[in-house]
């Protein structure tokens, strides 16, 4: 019980970090337009270097040592990225930040290298399983929900004079986070199961199974799809213009908000998937989260802006209020409740059947996490070059391959190979 409290903890804080990224591009794309969903790339790019290496430390050095090391690099990363938010660095700003959230990338990867696997074999893989990772989902949702409205709230409206040091507090709250919960963990006692397999030969690898090499794609599109849903959102919301909702009055904090409501819905899917993951399968869950979230994010591409609906948002002003804005937002914000079971559900079909290759398995697959900085930086260039509502294709054309992965691709043919 213990390691799995710690487990769920540690979601938390994963959540707490990435999500970050997104309102803090709203201060950086005032002073640079590319540079909106540039500290979410390069949050996640370090997935891509850190992933497969995080995997072998997990046999290594064990997951007590790696979690410790991980939570040692975040406060780091936490620490450059406040060191962005002083004024001598002038222009060289940005590029300090940026480096900032490619170390925190490196704490993050590792993290979920660890919580993932743990979490599966906890719960003995299969249903309950996956019932674990939910619930520790449930946590990274509630964290996902309160970090996008607590910076929205610190900056309130983006103006051409905000800067990184108005929202110097939330970043001191996270270096107080990390150094406690390096003190609280070096205590915890967390099983070992990898260092039990270190004497085991390895006659193949986690790349000889079809259904997990299928799945670590659908990972790199799920995280694609899971940040880039709200990322566009906030900016629609807080983008002024003609092309954006138009909302001239605390857009940024409006937007924010907005954005919060679809964690919120992420914590409420996580926890009604917790509760049924026990009796209705893994895959199941998957199909059906799919296909709705494909109706709901074409529902919103094909409705007007100017048809619109009542939200809970934020402002300086007003405090909490109901905000007018476009009923498109509503459906995207809806999509949380899909993608709230995605995540688990793809790690727990991609790694069933891996025995002693899961952890080699988890470094892989969160190798693949970066998707969740490519394709929402792609959906960003489209959305400048086209509209907001054109890059939410690139959403539908993700959500259909997660949909055939549900379908057929999480099959394991490999069934031959010995993972015990």
């Amino acid at each position: 019980m213990v390691a799995i409290v710690t487990m769920c903890f540690i979601f938390a804080m994963i959540s707490f970090v990435t999500n970050m990224a997104a309102p803090f591009g709203n201060i950086w794309g005032n002073q640079y337009e590319w540079s909106k969903m540039a500290g979410n790339l390069m949050n996640f790019a370090a997935y891509a270097f850190m992933g497969i290496p995080a995997g072998k430390m997990l046999i290594k050095v064990g997951y007590k040592k790696t979690t410790l090391i991980a939570l040692a690099v975040g406060f780091i990363g936490i620490v450059i990225q406040w060191i962005s938010s002083l004024s001598f660095l002038a222009d060289s700003a940005i590029f300090v930040y940026l480096l900032g959230a490619f170390v925190c990338g490196f704490c993050v990867c590792m993290l979920n290298t660890v919580v993932n696997p743990m979490l599966n074999i906890l719960g003995g893989g299969g249903n309950k399983g996956n019932q674990y990772i939910q619930i520790g989902g449930t946590l990274n949702s509630l964290t996902g929900t309160l970090t996008p409205l607590l910076v929205g709230v610190l900056i309130g409206t983006v103006t051409a004079s905000t800067k990184m040091s108005d929202v110097a507090p939330l970043l001191f709250i996270a270096m107080a986070v990390f150094a406690l919960s390096f003190i609280i963990i070096s205590f915890v006692n967390i099983p070992e199961p990898a260092q039990e397999r270190n004497s085991q030969n390895f006659e193949h690898s986690a790349w000889n199974f079809r259904h997990f090499v299928l799945g670590a794609v659908a990972i790199f599109f799920y995280v694609g799809i899971e940040i880039g849903i709200p990322s566009q959102v906030n900016f629609f919301l807080a983008d002024a213009s003609e092309k954006g909702a138009g909302i001239a009055l605390n857009g940024a904090a409006i937007g924010g908000a907005i954005a919060a409501v679809y964690w919120l819905l992420m914590m409420i899917g996580r926890a009604a998937s917790s509760a049924i993951s026990g009796k209705i399968s893994t895959r199941t869950q998957m199909i059906s989260v799919a296909s709705v979230a494909i109706v709901l994010v074409l529902v919103a591409i094909f409705t007007p802006k100017t048809v619109t609906v009542n939200m809970p948002g934020y402002s300086a002003a007003d405090g909490f209020a109901m905000f007018n804005v476009p009923l498109s937002c509503l459906f995207l914000v809806l999509c949380g409740l899909c993608t709230s079971v995605m995540w688990g559900a793809i790690f727990n079909l991609a790694v069933e059947g891996l025995g002693k290759y899961t952890e080699q398995a988890s470094g892989i697959f969160m190798t693949l996490v970066v998707g969740g900085g490519i394709m929402p930086f792609i959906q960003n260039i489209i959305a400048q070059k086209a509209s907001y509502m054109t890059s939410y294709w690139l959403v539908v054309a993700m959500l259909a391959y997660l949909l055939y992965y549900a379908v057929a691709g999480c099959k394991n043919v490999n069934k031959d190979i010995p993972v015990k």
